[in-house]
Parts: C-alpha cells; sequence; structure tokens
C-alpha cells in the first residue's frame, strides 16, 4: 500500500469514528456557580407543570408519544437544532448533558434512574437521520440513555413548544427572508419520574453540581415513596 493510500485510509477510519462517536462536545463559557450547592434530599422541588405530550420520531424514525421519554425517569429535556453555534445555547446545553452524562454514569445509584432527552426545534433539517448523526454513540449508551428526537414538522412540534412555554422565532435576513438561524431562549426542564416539571433552567443556572443534585433528590424522593 502506498503512503498516500495508507494515509487516505487512516483519514477515513478517524472520520468514521468521530461520526460514531458524535460531534465533539462544544468549548462554551459555563455560567459561575457563586454558591454552594444544597446537598441532595435536604430540600424540596415544588410541582410546576405536568410535561407536555406530543408525536416525536427518533433514529429509528418510529413514531412514538413524547410521554415514553418523560415518564419512569428522572429526564432533562431540552430543545435544540443541529446547528446552533450561540455558546449560550444549544451548545451549552449540550456540553451540560455530556457533563452531567459522566457524573451520572459514575453514580451506581443512579443507573437505570436518570436519562436525557434533546428535541429539535427544526423538523425540517433536523430529520431523524441528522439528529442520530447529532448523537453518535451517546444515543446509544446503555447506562445512562440520551435520546435525539425529532418530529414530522412544525404542525407536531408547535403544541410541544407551546406546552412547555418554549417560544423560537426563526431570524430573518436584511430581505425580510427567513435564515436557518433560530432564535431563543436556552431552557432545561427537569421532570421527575411520574412525568411532572419540577425545575426550569435558564443558561445563567446550568451548573451541573446544583443540577446532578436535583436529579438525586428527585431519586431519594421516588425510593422514598415506594412501596
Amino acid at each position: 500500500m502506498t503512503a498516500a493510500r495508507l494515509a487516505a485510509s487512516l483519514w477515513a477510519l478517524a472520520a468514521s469514528a468521530a461520526l460514531a462517536a458524535g460531534p465533539e462536545v462544544p468549548l462554551v463559557q459555563r455560567p459561575v456557580q457563586g454558591f454552594v450547592a444544597n446537598p441532595p434530599g435536604s430540600y424540596a422541588l415544588p410541582v410546576i407543570q405536568p410535561a407536555t405530550d406530543g408525536v416525536v420520531l427518533e433514529g429509528d424514525r418510529v413514531p412514538r408519544r413524547l410521554a415514553r421519554y418523560t415518564h419512569g425517569a428522572v429526564t432533562l429535556l431540552s430543545f435544540v437544532y443541529t446547528y446552533c453555534t450561540d455558546p449560550t445555547g444549544c451548545p451549552l446545553a449540550y456540553a451540560t448533558f455530556e457533563d452531567l452524562r459522566q457524573r451520572v454514569a459514575a453514580r451506581p445509584a443512579l443507573q437505570g434512574q436518570v436519562r436525557f432527552v434533546s428535541l429539535s426545534f427544526d423538523p425540517v433539517h433536523d430529520t431523524p437521520d441528522a439528529m442520530r448523526l447529532y448523537g453518535g454513540g451517546r444515543a446509544r449508551s446503555a447506562a445512562v440513555p440520551w435520546h435525539f428526537l425529532t418530529t414530522y414538522s412544525m404542525r407536531f412540534l408547535k403544541p410541544i413548544l407551546d406546552g412547555y412555554g418554549q417560544d423560537v422565532e426563526v431570524e430573518r435576513d436584511a430581505d425580510g427572508r427567513p435564515t436557518r438561524a433560530i432564535t431563543h431562549m436556552l431552557k432545561v426542564f427537569l421532570i421527575d419520574q411520574g412525568g411532572m416539571v419540577r425545575e426550569i433552567y435558564s443558561s445563567a443556572f446550568l451548573h451541573p453540581e446544583v443540577m446532578l443534585n436535583d436529579i438525586e433528590t428527585l431519586v431519594l424522593q421516588d425510593r422514598a415513596h415506594a412501596p
């Protein structure tokens, strides 16, 4: 094999491995946590609202109820789009989820108790295949499931966005034509095992230590009420 062909083969293998692993965790500027987080179980998280349901699609293109992904485990849900570059938006949510996924995986008591869900704002461009590639190997983690979802169309997505109070607007160019840029306020929803929203984090409050303690608090609460 020539040196050029060997180099090309190695490049192809590296590219395939990178694609399978999913995108690099983006470099983001995390919000500063200027306080000490309360220990898990030392506080209560009030019920805010029921988690909104709807029809969603995963990489296998099989339509399922969103409730399938918001019941039965403590869930962190965020709305994203795959080509977002705002460092205080989707990339921050992605990096925070990956940080938390590793922390959860390191705690045996949380195994099988937690999941992550990323649902696209843009069903036109973020097809099931696009979301599958966006998730890469993270979408196939059995220890800490991370589901990358989309919908058939805006007709299916809008009731979900409305239910969560998630405003979104497509930016327009100088001629008034819609672009692919989407304006939105980052929100991450913490949902308990029964499908109730218990906390809503904005970009200024995405502190992994605090969020992990909130997750553990809900797991402890569920165990305390188990028969």
